[in-house]
């Protein structure tokens, strides 16, 4: 009855965490993945986007950043455990100016996750055919190095890395 179930529940646990099949099937990796450092949101109107964090949901609230470099002015948006970063375009070439084109309300334009070596994971990227949109990384928002991965190749997102 209940206890032959319960006994038979319990062995499968035991076996299956004793299989060393999971960690097996994790490459060993010479970079980690670290936090999530943001969370970049393309917005028509900038000041209207500021203004909604700052004096509707009382968030802190940095000033404006012109990255002409990127096409974009940002602005970040601290919550504690992470950061919204508000995107706007500069520039006509801007590639937020192209995203807003399709998306004119804005929305979630990429996540940005912290590396701990960010030329080892180029290196590594680039063998498993993960297409990054820059040969070399450029310096990011909070002044350090950071790639972007092709969205068609994780699964629909763009990912940006940012060294730690």
């Amino acid at each position: 009855g209940l206890l032959t179930s319960l006994q038979t529940s319990a062995l499968t646990i035991r076996t299956l965490s004793s299989s060393n099949s999971f960690s097996q099937s994790i490459p060993g990796r010479l970079w980690k993945l670290g936090r999530l450092n943001h969370v970049a949101i393309a917005v028509p109107d900038l000041e209207k986007s500021q203004s909604f964090y700052k004096n509707v949901l009382g968030a802190q609230v940095s000033e404006t950043v012109a990255l002409p470099e990127h096409g974009v002015y940002t602005v970040f948006v601290e919550l504690g455990n992470t950061k919204l970063e508000l995107l706007h375009p500069l520039g006509e070439k801007s590639p937020i100016a192209s995203f807003l084109q399709k998306n004119k309300t804005g929305g979630m334009h990429h996540i940005c996750i912290e590396v701990d070596d960010i030329k080892v994971a180029m290196t590594e990227l680039k063998k498993k055919r993960i297409r990054i949109l820059s040969e070399e990384p450029k310096i990011g928002a909070h002044g350090k190095p950071v790639i972007f991965l092709h969205p068609k190749d994780c699964h629909g997102v763009l990912v940006e890395l940012e060294q730690a």
